[in-house]
């Protein structure tokens, strides 16, 4: 009989292969039929190869999660789920990379770490051609293109992509910072932000730009970092068109049109739009510079300043003006300087008008109208507006003069006294009044000059109250009153 043949076969199969160790083609037929996929969701049409992998399936679909974690209550809707879970617990990673030696919790997330190292990215977006490491990413990218937002926060109504960004959201509301470093004791809402964080103590910067060395403690700090080489900006504001190379300095850069100013300084009321900018602003009530420069000591209130000073020891000089070839120390310095070749002027003077290149120079021009002179020498008592005129005041003291023209001999305190002394022998006179179409050699002669046709006076004698336009010609009036005499420093 046919049955009686297929079950002497089978039993010949079984024990051939038992006292031969070879697969003969009855069990290779078994094998081959297992992987076939006969299971179907009704639901999603996807297939599997046996009843329990679809029924776990199905528990997607229902939202059933039967698998219940006894020491926190997460439910789960696979048994390997939540023991992978409970490894979160127990702070077990039985699963290391032979590479760089980190652990992880499942062999899928090590094979996922492991794409770093590799550099292979399987998953593509069919859309714009982007690749990814893991699919998780793919679909989160996807929702980027069709817009979809699944997750709603019950707070707020804020909607996200992925559940994972709903949960880092909420904890936003509740205040829940669970990760804390060890050294410092600060706290974080999300488990990669410690990382990042921990590396500020360590020093370690695993990601490496490899245009110009440069290395950064996140890998999206690198990724916005080569824009900079690129010149590639991928956010721009729909209300004026500036561009940006991340959101998040979009989304600051949004709030100045709509005026929102969320953080509030208890010490003098004084708002400002993000968080950290309150920090730093109150730094200057405390007096507080946390970041040293390791080579001569100085200090700084931000870090991004101590940056850019350490560049001034090394000479190193990241940004570069495309148009004119120039460079410079810090990018806020190229933005400015990019301001002369477009001739934009975006910060005014409410009380006089007046326009300039860029925020710290307004700053230091309204205090010709308040006649505040914060920055004080120590040597001689001379009070200034500014911190750089003051720099450049001690110079005088110290009798240094750095800056010599190669054409007279002559020499300087700095630098841009020299380029104004120069422009006399090129016969350069780059500034232009508007009025009268008179040229001059320097900004600061135009200045005056163009008092004349404004009647502005701003400079007063205290004994007399006579104006003058400028103050070298308040200094001689002075002296009718002091009978010839020179006068001191004021206090």
């Amino acid at each position: 009989m046919e049955d009686g043949n297929h079950s002497d076969t089978s039993n010949t199969t079984v024990s051939d292969s038992k006292n031969t160790g070879k697969r003969l083609p009855g069990k290779a037929f078994t094998k081959r039929r297992s992987l076939e996929k006969n299971f179907d969701c009704k639901v999603c049409g996807k297939t599997f190869v046996n009843s329990s992998n679809l029924r776990i399936h199905k528990n997607l679909h229902t939202g059933e999660k039967p698998f219940e974690c006894e020491i926190c209550g997460k439910l789960c809707n696979q048994g390997s789920h939540l023991a992978v879970h409970k490894r979160s617990h127990t702070g077990e990673r039985p699963f290391r990379c032979e590479i760089c030696g980190k652990s992880v919790v499942n062999s899928n997330s090590l094979k996922s770490h492991k794409r770093i190292h590799t550099g292979e990215k399987p998953y593509h977006c069919e859309m714009c051609g982007k690749s990814f490491n893991e699919r998780s990413n793919l679909v989160k990218h996807i929702n980027i293109h069709t817009g979809a937002k699944l997750y709603n926060c019950e707070v707020c109504g804020k909607s996200f992509m992925s559940s994972s960004n709903l949960k880092t959201h909420e904890k936003l509301h509740t205040g829940e910072k669970p990760y804390h470093c060890e050294i410092c004791g600060k706290s974080f809402i999300q488990k990669s932000h410690l990382v990042i964080h921990n590396r500020s103590h360590t020093g370690e910067k695993p990601f490496r730009c490899d245009i110009c060395g440069k290395s950064f403690v996140d890998n999206s700090y690198l990724t916005n970092h080569k824009r900079i080489h690129k010149g590639e900006v991928q956010f721009q504001c729909e209300v004026c068109g500036k561009s940006f190379m991340t959101n998040l300095q979009l989304t600051t850069h949004v709030q100045t049109h709509t005026g929102e100013k969320s953080y509030f300084c208890e010490i003098c009321k004084k708002s400002f739009i993000q968080k950290c900018q309150l920090i730093v602003h109150k730094r200057t009530h405390s007096g507080e510079k946390p970041y040293d420069c390791d080579v001569c000591g100085k200090s700084f209130s931000v870090n991004l300043y101590l940056k850019a000073h350490k560049r001034r020891h090394t000479g190193e000089k990241l940004f570069h003006c495309e148009i004119c070839g120039k460079s410079f120390f810090d990018n806020s310095h190229l933005v400015s300087h990019k301001r002369v070749h477009t001739g934009e002027k975006p910060f005014h003077c409410e009380i006089c008008g007046k326009t300039f290149f860029n925020n710290s120079h307004l700053v230091s021009h309204k205090r010709v109208h308040t006649g505040e002179k914060p920055s004080h020498c120590d040597i001689c008592g001379k009070y200034f507006y500014s911190s750089s005129n003051l720099a450049r005041h001690k110079l005088l003291h110290m009798g240094k003069k750095e800056f010599r023209c190669e054409i007279c001999g002559k020499t300087y305190v700095n630098n841009s006294d020299l380029k104004r002394h120069k422009r006399r022998h090129e016969g350069d006179k780059t500034f232009h009044c508007e009025i009268c179409g008179k040229s001059f050699f320097d900004n600061s002669n135009l200045i005056v000059h163009v008092r004349t046709h404004t009647g502005e006076r701003p400079y007063h004698c205290e004994i007399c109250d006579k104006a003058f336009i400028c103050k070298s010609d308040v200094n001689k009036h002075k002296r009718t009153h002091s009978k010839g005499k020179p006068l001191e420093c004021e206090p």
